[in-house]
């Protein structure tokens, strides 16, 4: 079952969200390698988009990937990201989004370990975490 989207204006991004969280996830800018608070974060529990709280990732599906950013082979659910053909930098990638609030997550490419063989390649300011203790 789909949660209902979420609409805010710019103003109310800003107000909520930290500079670099703003930038990320409302601007698709991208933080830089090994700097993120998640790149190496090892706890049991679930990542959220920062924007909506929605729970996208799962520690389980966390894996060490060498790229800097957090990675993941799988999302929570087939209807919490949405995928977007991405040309800028001249490359091509598909980007991925929540799909309740529309947040610039990262990217997602086909070099990731089975099962699924994908690599969900996560900017850390787009997700809050919650340990399993919680």
């Amino acid at each position: 079952m789909s949660q209902e989207k979420i609409i805010k204006t710019e103003a109310e991004w800003r107000a909520q969200l930290s500079d670099l969280e703003y930038q990320v996830t409302r601007q698709a800018a991208t933080e830089r390698a090994f700097t993120g608070h998640f790149w190496n974060h090892h706890d049991e529990g679930i990542y959220h988009c920062v924007c909506c709280g929605t729970a996208l990732f799962a520690s389980d599906a966390k894996f060490e990937s060498g790229c800097g950013w957090p990675s993941y082979f799988r999302a929570l659910g087939p209807d919490l990201i949405e995928e977007k053909r991405d040309l800028s930098h001249g490359m091509v990638r598909v980007e991925i989004l929540c799909k309740r609030c529309d947040a610039h997550l990262g990217h997602v490419f086909p070099d990731g370990p089975p099962p699924t063989g994908l690599r969900y390649c996560v900017n850390s300011a787009s997700l809050t975490f919650t340990p399993d203790s919680e």
